[in-house]
């Protein structure tokens, strides 16, 4: 659904791009990376990793196509991180089912519908994160004035790289040091928190 909401807006903003390459779909098939989405948290899983990363295939886009290239990049850029957060609000609505489900079902609906909400809200807040190529580093392109959007814009070959050494490396050399340097789970934790208790605060028909 995410890639699905960034090809879905720039169609309707102007470009038909993704549209025209099938990938405004809910099809998972159509978005999966055979590196980001496969190899990437396979090699994670066999390295006992304590937490997965993935990615799938991203969305093309002609900017250049769009009706108003500079303000529209930044809501195609937003409307991946919404559709997280309308996935994560819609897991708290449904919550609300869990006590006419049969005992049978009550416990597996709610496990996933939590996971539902947790994934959603710690992708959402995460690909906010003002460094291209994720949404947020698109978003601070579009926004910030040309002086310092240009070099931000220029570390978008970089910015994986950059996320894996911010993400993995950064702690791997704080713990041999006895500190602790996850500043992305120390940004993304108390944000993805709210979005969470928002969420939840959706869940009203409690036993």
């Amino acid at each position: 659904m995410h890639e699905a909401a960034h090809g879905w807006v720039a169609w309707k903003l102007g470009d038909d791009t993704a549209k025209v390459q099938g990938r405004v779909t809910f099809n998972p098939l159509a978005h999966i990376d055979p590196f980001g989405t496969v190899l990437l948290p396979l090699l994670l899983l066999v390295m006992q990793v304590p937490f997965l990363f993935g990615y799938a295939k991203p969305v093309p886009v002609n900017f250049q196509r769009l009706k108003n290239p500079r303000t529209d990049m930044v809501w195609v850029a937003l409307a991946g991180p919404g559709a997280n957060i309308l996935l994560a609000l819609t897991g708290g609505l449904l919550l609300n089912l869990y006590g006419f489900l049969p005992e049978f079902m009550a416990e597996w609906f709610g496990r996933n519908l939590v996971n539902l909400i947790l994934i959603n809200a710690i992708l959402a807040v995460f690909n906010m994160l003002p460094l291209p190529p994720l949404d947020g580093g698109r978003v601070a392109v579009g926004l910030l004035p040309a002086g310092l959007a240009r070099p931000l814009a220029r570390l978008e070959p970089y910015g994986m790289m950059i996320l894996i050494g911010l993400i993995f490396v950064l702690p791997m050399i704080g713990a041999q040091l006895g500190l602790n340097f996850n500043l992305v789970f120390a940004i993304i934790k108390p944000l993805a928190e709210f979005i969470e208790s928002l969420a939840h605060s959706l869940f009203i028909l409690r036993g």
